[in-house]
């Protein structure tokens, strides 16, 4: 007997869009349970908290696509309750402009800020078709010729808990540091999509440029690598199918590493671009 064909899951009504969407308590306040699920060694990763944030300030601005969105990690976020309170800052013909902060709780009850976002909205499907750019999308083999969570040394049952909602291949010429053997270039390439099959939209990019591995494993370098700044630049509207993700780093120093990540769909398209600015947390 073949076993039952699952169908991929549809953007909207996946395990991504129930885990990012907020409920309005009153204009510009809205309410979230952070899921654990979307959690590396205890922290909410900071892509998923930017898509909450995107998709609260979606629901704020006239405009529904993001566009530009800067982010500073002030606290690392926790599973659990946490308040999003969102402000339209202007409302343009073609582009909004919004701000949001996620707060949480301390042991006393006092608000902590984690996250804030300064970010422009407008419509991707607005947008004029005419494209003059020198970018290439990344060389990566098939995804049957890359490497998964489930090709790790590590057993299944130690993974973190969000390897479980990705679809994450990493390019073969990205993995030497897996097996202790970093090239020392600072880079990162690698299929990317949701475990249930759904496709991109704006918001799982916002996911996609933060769901690598970091760049300073291939420096050599393991520990915690904390986002201290992100800023995201959605190009267009991916089209269905997983993406590719490339992330360099050129420059480590005082602590510090920037992250460059480009993000291309199934139609060879450059869909999203990011840099981050991480510290490094030696182990």
């Amino acid at each position: 007997m073949s076993e039952a064909v699952t169908a991929p899951a549809a953007v909207g009504d996946s395990e991504f869009d129930r885990d990012t969407a907020v409920t309005e308590r009153a204009p510009g306040l809205h309410d979230i349970d952070l899921s654990e699920g979307w959690t590396i060694f205890g922290a909410v990763n900071g892509g998923y908290l930017l898509a909450v944030l995107g998709r609260a300030l979606a629901d704020t601005l006239p405009h529904g696509d993001p566009f530009s969105l800067t982010a500073h990690y002030l606290s690392a976020s926790r599973p659990g309750r946490a308040v999003v309170r969102t402000e339209t800052v202007r409302a343009g013909r073609t582009l909004s402009t919004g701000q949001a902060s996620l707060l949480q709780y301390d042991e006393e009850g006092r608000e902590v800020e984690r996250i804030r976002v300064l970010a422009s909205y407008g419509d991707l499907d607005a947008l004029p078709d005419d494209v003059r750019t020198s970018a290439k999308p990344p060389a990566i083999p098939p995804p049957g010729q890359c490497f998964g969570p489930e090709d790790s040394p590590v057993p299944q049952g130690d993974q973190q808990p969000i390897a479980d909602r990705l679809m994450l291949k990493l390019d073969p010429a990205t993995v030497g540091w897996a097996l202790g053997q970093p090239s020392g270039k600072g880079e990162m390439r690698a299929w990317f999509g949701l475990a249930d099959g759904r496709d991109h939209d704006p918001f799982s990019l916002l996911l996609a440029v933060d769901a690598l591995p970091p760049t300073a494993f291939d420096l050599g370098i393991s520990g915690w690598v904390p986002t201290i700044e992100l800023t995201v630049h959605v190009r267009a509207r991916p089209a269905p199918g997983p993406v590719r993700v490339a992330i360099t780093t050129r420059n480590l120093a005082g602590g510090f590493l920037e992250e460059d990540a480009e993000v291309w769909d199934s139609q060879d398209r450059l869909v999203a671009q990011s840099r981050q600015l991480a510290r490094v947390l030696r182990g």
